[in-house]
């Protein structure tokens, strides 16, 4: 299991644009044994946003609703997914969905991800690496589709959000079609 790295753009969704933030781009690559690396570098007036500040690494639930990196991750075929969600406070989450938006439950990860956050005035980067092991429907797959995306906080509460690719209306990341990065594992 092992593959190219593969480096894309989020786009902010047109109902939030967040306009502190100048980019953001993400890094893939899955490393042998059953590691996903995941980078996200984004580019703004990093001053403006509200960037949680490290604790100590540990599982935590409701980081999406503040400055978060998240993957989304599906197997080839089936209908099932995960989501993981990465904060700058070096907390972490991990969800497994039976269907779109059903049946979610903590996802049972052999090791804890391992997370680095840094920021500077203009750069705020944090990098995940994810331990896939223990989740076969993703390492047994020749295929991995992934959602890459990130919720941004400005300093007045406001939210932002980015992805490879949105769906029509409201920001939705579990939508399948946001899936939009195909990493083969083989």
């Amino acid at each position: 299991m092992a593959s190219v790295a593969q480096r894309a753009l989020l786009l902010a969704h047109p109902y939030t644009p967040g306009e502190w933030v100048w980019s953001i781009s993400a890094e893939v690559q899955l490393t042998p044994p059953a590691t996903l690396m995941c980078h996200y570098e984004l580019h703004g007036e990093v001053n403006r946003l509200r960037v949680p500040a490290a604790r100590a690494g540990r599982r935590a639930d409701g980081l999406w609703e503040h400055t978060c990196f998240e993957v989304f991750a599906a197997a080839a075929a089936g209908g099932g997914y995960y989501e993981f969600n990465f904060s700058p406070s070096l907390e972490w989450a991990a969800y497994r969905f039976g269907e779109y938006r059903e049946h979610m439950t903590p996802a049972h990860l052999t090791r804890a991800p391992g997370l680095q956050a840094r920021r500077t005035p203009d750069k705020l980067e944090l990098t995940a690496h994810l331990h896939l092991e223990g989740l076969a429907e993703l390492t047994r797959s020749p295929l991995l589709r992934l959602g890459l995306t990130a919720v941004i906080e400005d300093d007045s509460g406001r939210l932002s959000y980015w992805a490879l690719r949105h769906a029509p209306g409201n920001p939705d990341f579990h939508d399948p079609d946001a899936f939009a990065l195909e990493l083969p594992t083989a």
